[in-house]
């Protein structure tokens, strides 16, 4: 009885490329990336320059770290919709509160409802089960609303945007953003912690797995609420450094990327069932809707057709992930 052998060149081109595609997410983001670049270079001549790459850098690293929060929580089968509020909270609080206090004194009392809500969210989370969707859906809620009535209590001594925050969030140095002394200590340290920690291979694990891995002995409830907390307080330093970006306090400052983090993290190969994905394709994801974002622009695409164009790549995302792992 005789066997054919299946060599490489007897595989039809179509499986090779997904194959391939499959095995380095990375490169068909990057494809992505420079096909998006080259259309906006042909649509404007002359746009991507030192400056356009400076101020796109810029706005993409408040978007990373979000989604950042929701790569991470996405790995356990999660998500954070307050991380927008717990930004916003954070960054107005600090302007208002910097008027009166040292910077220091500021900053502490800015983060601090960041660690609340973080901590409110683990626990809802993890000990009281409550689905994380609805836990933190509803704690953005009552976060705004506590932003709301703190607004009144400060109204009358108004806001000042400290100068160290505007020079992180829009000074460069020798044409380099200067966020990127924040951004790429933070970013590396979460990439770290994913790959390198017993942390990180724990929300892999709840992620894929989570009744094989409480039956090891793992107290799921103290991972969960460690996650939440480290969200929070990712999306309250995001805050800081957007305040400085954009130098204008508001109720509802980041708000608007609460759908493109989530956006950003699908893009990047996070999968929102939880156990696959990385802090490296999120960035990259980051970067697509930034470019994507000045590309729309460009077409004069209004607000509203954008987010509707946000929700149709998640799902468009979704499904391929869905049906790659149906032909595995």
């Amino acid at each position: 009885m005789s066997t054919t052998a299946i060599t490489p060149q007897s595989v039809p081109l179509g499986r090779r490329v997904k194959r391939f595609m499959a095995d380095r997410p990375l490169v068909p983001l990057i494809i992505l990336l420079v096909i998006l670049v080259v259309i906006l270079q042909i649509l404007r001549p002359g746009i991507v320059n030192e400056r356009w790459i400076a101020n796109t850098i810029k706005f993409a690293i408040p978007l990373a770290i979000l989604a950042g929060c929701q790569t991470m929580t996405m790995l356990t089968g999660g998500i954070d919709l307050s991380v927008g509020t717990v930004a916003t909270m954070s960054a107005f609080i600090m302007a208002t509160q910097v008027v009166n206090q040292d910077p220091a004194v500021a900053f502490l009392l800015a983060m601090m409802p960041a660690v609340l809500i973080g901590l409110i969210n683990g626990i809802g989370v993890g000990v009281f089960r409550v689905h994380p969707l609805i836990m933190t859906l509803g704690t953005s809620l009552i976060g705004t609303g506590c932003l709301q009535v703190y607004q009144r209590t400060v109204i009358a001594s108004g806001a000042k945007i400290p100068d160290f925050l505007a020079w992180l969030g829009t000074g460069l140095t020798y044409g380099i953003p200067n966020a990127l002394l924040l951004f790429v200590p933070l970013a590396a340290l979460i990439v770290f912690t994913l790959a390198r920690t017993g942390f990180g291979r724990l929300l892999y694990a709840v992620g894929d797995n989570e009744r094989a891995t409480r039956l090891s002995g793992v107290q799921y409830w103290q991972v969960i609420t460690a996650l939440y907390i480290t969200s929070s307080v990712l999306a309250g330093i995001t805050g800081l450094l957007y305040i400085g970006l954009i130098k204008a306090p508001s109720l509802s400052l980041a708000e608007p990327l609460v759908l493109p983090s989530v956006a950003a993290a699908v893009i990047g190969g996070t999968s929102i069932f939880g156990g696959r994905g990385g802090y490296t394709g999120t960035i990259i994801g980051a970067l697509i809707l930034t470019v994507l974002t000045t590309l729309l622009t460009i077409l004069q695409m209004p607000e509203g057709a954008r987010r509707i164009l946000f929700g149709l790549i998640v799902l468009f995302v979704t499904a391929a992930y869905l049906r790659i792992v149906e032909e595995r």
